[in-house]
Protein backbone atom coordinates (compact mmCIF):
# COMPACT_ATOMS: atom_id res chain seq x y z
CA UNK A 1 0.00 0.00 0.00
CA UNK A 2 1.61 3.36 -1.05
CA UNK A 3 0.38 6.94 0.14
CA UNK A 4 0.98 9.51 -1.96
CA UNK A 5 1.85 12.84 -0.31
CA UNK A 6 1.73 16.39 -1.13
CA UNK A 7 4.81 18.80 0.30
CA UNK A 8 5.64 22.25 0.02
CA UNK A 9 8.78 20.88 -1.79
CA UNK A 10 6.35 18.40 -4.46
CA UNK A 11 4.75 15.44 -3.94
CA UNK A 12 6.54 11.84 -3.17
CA UNK A 13 5.02 8.07 -2.67
CA UNK A 14 5.91 6.73 0.50
CA UNK A 15 5.49 2.76 0.33
CA UNK A 16 3.42 2.07 4.27
CA UNK A 17 5.38 -1.25 4.29
CA UNK A 18 9.34 -0.41 3.76
CA UNK A 19 9.14 3.31 3.97
CA UNK A 20 10.90 3.56 0.93
CA UNK A 21 10.21 7.46 -0.81
CA UNK A 22 9.85 7.98 -4.58
CA UNK A 23 9.18 11.45 -6.12
CA UNK A 24 5.02 11.12 -7.67
CA UNK A 25 4.92 13.68 -10.74
CA UNK A 26 1.34 13.35 -10.61
CA UNK A 27 -1.22 15.03 -8.47
CA UNK A 28 -2.01 13.93 -4.94
CA UNK A 29 -6.56 14.38 -4.91
CA UNK A 30 -7.51 12.89 -2.14
CA UNK A 31 -11.90 11.89 -1.80
CA UNK A 32 -13.74 15.08 -1.40
CA UNK A 33 -13.81 15.30 2.53
CA UNK A 34 -16.98 14.45 4.02
CA UNK A 35 -18.99 17.31 5.77
CA UNK A 36 -19.33 17.03 9.49
CA UNK A 37 -20.78 18.91 12.19
CA UNK A 38 -17.62 19.31 14.26
CA UNK A 39 -15.77 22.27 15.34
CA UNK A 40 -12.28 23.37 14.46
CA UNK A 41 -11.67 20.15 11.32
CA UNK A 42 -8.47 20.06 9.85
CA UNK A 43 -9.29 17.49 7.54
CA UNK A 44 -11.89 14.61 7.42
CA UNK A 45 -11.89 11.16 5.54
CA UNK A 46 -14.34 8.73 4.83
CA UNK A 47 -14.81 4.94 3.87
CA UNK A 48 -18.09 3.50 4.91
CA UNK A 49 -19.52 3.90 8.10
CA UNK A 50 -15.67 4.56 9.09
CA UNK A 51 -15.48 8.56 9.80
CA UNK A 52 -11.90 10.04 10.97
CA UNK A 53 -11.65 13.97 11.52
CA UNK A 54 -8.28 15.69 12.33
CA UNK A 55 -9.42 18.51 14.77
CA UNK A 56 -7.54 21.68 16.67
CA UNK A 57 -7.35 20.47 19.67
CA UNK A 58 -6.03 17.34 22.05
CA UNK A 59 -6.13 14.41 21.01
CA UNK A 60 -5.85 15.63 17.74
CA UNK A 61 -8.70 12.73 15.70
CA UNK A 62 -11.61 12.01 16.37
CA UNK A 63 -12.64 8.09 14.78
CA UNK A 64 -16.54 7.39 14.42
CA UNK A 65 -17.34 4.02 13.03
CA UNK A 66 -21.44 4.57 12.52
CA UNK A 67 -21.32 7.52 9.96
CA UNK A 68 -20.46 10.21 12.84
CA UNK A 69 -23.42 9.42 15.08
CA UNK A 70 -20.64 8.74 17.83
CA UNK A 71 -17.08 9.58 18.24
CA UNK A 72 -14.14 8.28 19.81
CA UNK A 73 -10.95 9.98 20.71
CA UNK A 74 -7.43 8.99 19.19
CA UNK A 75 -4.08 9.87 18.74
CA UNK A 76 -3.00 10.75 22.04
CA UNK A 77 0.30 11.88 21.84
CA UNK A 78 0.64 13.27 18.63
CA UNK A 79 1.46 16.19 17.27
CA UNK A 80 -1.22 18.68 15.85
CA UNK A 81 -2.37 17.03 12.46
CA UNK A 82 -1.84 18.42 8.82
CA UNK A 83 -4.27 15.44 7.30
CA UNK A 84 -5.59 12.05 6.97
CA UNK A 85 -6.53 8.89 5.22
CA UNK A 86 -8.48 5.90 5.46
CA UNK A 87 -8.04 3.13 2.85
CA UNK A 88 -10.78 2.11 0.34
CA UNK A 89 -9.87 -1.83 1.10
CA UNK A 90 -9.03 -1.90 4.94
CA UNK A 91 -11.28 1.00 6.61
CA UNK A 92 -8.65 -0.01 9.87
CA UNK A 93 -5.93 1.29 7.67
CA UNK A 94 -5.55 5.06 8.43
CA UNK A 95 -2.58 7.32 7.94
CA UNK A 96 -2.34 10.91 10.15
CA UNK A 97 0.00 13.55 8.69
CA UNK A 98 2.00 16.00 11.58
CA UNK A 99 4.02 18.77 9.84
CA UNK A 100 6.46 16.90 8.42
CA UNK A 101 5.54 13.23 9.73
CA UNK A 102 3.44 10.43 8.72
CA UNK A 103 2.07 7.97 11.36
CA UNK A 104 0.06 4.66 10.26
CA UNK A 105 -2.99 2.69 12.05
CA UNK A 106 -3.73 -0.41 11.28
CA UNK A 107 -6.53 -1.13 13.60
CA UNK A 108 -9.00 1.66 13.03
CA UNK A 109 -7.03 4.44 14.93
CA UNK A 110 -6.21 2.52 18.59
CA UNK A 111 -2.61 2.14 18.39
CA UNK A 112 -0.39 4.47 15.81
CA UNK A 113 3.58 3.93 14.68
CA UNK A 114 5.55 6.50 13.05
CA UNK A 115 7.36 5.80 9.94
CA UNK A 116 10.90 6.07 9.89
CA UNK A 117 11.11 8.96 7.44
CA UNK A 118 10.76 12.89 7.32
CA UNK A 119 9.42 14.73 4.77
CA UNK A 120 9.16 18.14 4.24
CA UNK A 121 5.97 20.07 4.92
CA UNK A 122 2.81 18.17 4.19
CA UNK A 123 -0.12 19.39 2.67
CA UNK A 124 -2.48 16.78 1.62
CA UNK A 125 -2.23 12.57 1.35
CA UNK A 126 -3.88 9.88 -0.47
CA UNK A 127 -4.03 6.20 -0.16
CA UNK A 128 -3.59 4.29 -3.22
CA UNK A 129 -3.62 0.02 -3.54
Amino acid sequence: MNVLVATVAGSFAVDLDTDDVEPWPGEVSPPPAPVLNLPRVVAAAAMGATVVAVVDAKPSILVSHDSGSTWRESGRGLPPGRAIAISDDDPDLLVYAGRNLLYVSRNGGVFWSALALELPEIDRLELRS
